[in-house]
């Protein structure tokens, strides 16, 4: 089943560009990552799929209903945490949650003291009392309470120190393993690679891939090192496939794709030292795919 899906979804604000022809599909209990640039639409697409603001065309989908014509029935099922919180300040923190959690059904002040605990959030202080950090830690509780099965963060940590951080990696890990979609937008390359299963590449409004963690890192560039016993040099590493060599005395690095082999038929030519072969970062894949489509 999918979550969420959106089929050739476009925004523009005025004549200004917004998002254009997205198109994704997120899969119950993924954690689903979407990445880009400031300024590259990721925002613009959670909010449009939410419906706080409407397509100029396209549609989009969540549990299988029209996000526009039936966001009510949806929202109750969602978490959603933007990527700039703003509160009533003069409202304690602990009567800005329980307000939150009278819009369910269920009674949620368990949960909403042991979400606090976690996060390390004091609730007796007033809004206008916190730092930004603490303001994002309230949108956390506050998008959580109510045990959502599908959870929309648009650039969570921001303002979180690496402490908070990592706490809040272990809460949504938790909150995936008990059955939540989690669709996770940053420009932190480093915290989707080890959150998400699947990753969908943004920019300029346009996507340019989406692919699983797993296949983007096999389908890539190598990185390869090399220490050899003899001074090395550029042509010794004439072949197809090799990208950013970097030459100094006896080391040499560089990116390689294709045929392993043709790599290896090099070295027989070569007394090594040592080798070592490395994947890729998902920062070093982004940058290939931004490079590629400039």
């Amino acid at each position: 089943m999918y979550v969420i899906e959106t089929d050739k979804l476009t925004k523009y604000y005025g004549k200004a560009r917004g998002i254009i022809d997205v198109s994704l599909k997120v899969e119950e209990g993924e954690i689903f990552g979407f990445i880009g640039p400031n300024g590259a639409g990721k925002s613009t697409t959670i909010r449009t799929m939410l419906s706080l603001i409407y397509p100029t065309s396209g549609s989009a989908k969540i549990f299988g209903k029209d996000c526009i014509k039936e966001g009510s029935m949806i929202r109750k099922d969602i978490g959603y945490l933007p990527s700039e919180v703003f509160y009533y300040d003069n409202m304690k923190v602990i009567d800005l949650l329980k307000y939150s959690a009278s819009f369910y059904s269920k009674d949620y002040t368990k949960r909403i003291y042991h979400l606090a605990e976690i996060m390390d959030l004091d609730l007796k202080r007033k809004i206008d009392d916190l730092s930004l950090g603490n303001k994002k830690k309230v949108g956390i509780v506050q998008g959580l309470l109510h045990e959502p099965k599908l959870i929309i963060l648009d650039e969570p940590t921001s303002g979180l120190d690496p402490l908070m951080q990592k706490k809040f990696f272990e809460l949504i890990k938790e909150e995936n393993k008990k059955g939540a979609t989690i669709f996770f937008s940053s420009h932190i390359l480093d915290e989707v690679q080890k959150l998400c299963h699947k990753v969908a590449i943004i920019k300029e409004g346009k996507l340019i891939k989406v692919e699983s963690i797993e296949t983007l890192r096999q389908n890539n560039y190598k990185k390869i090192r090399i220490e050899a016993a003899e001074k090395l040099s550029v042509e010794m590493f004439n072949s197809s496939g090799i990208k950013d060599l970097k030459i100094e005395q006896n080391n040499a690095s560089f990116m390689f794709k294709g045929d392993i082999n043709k790599v290896i038929k090099i070295f027989l030519g070569i007394n090594i030292r040592n080798l070592l072969v490395e994947e890729p970062t998902l920062e070093e894949i982004f940058m290939y795919y931004y490079e590629k489509e400039e």
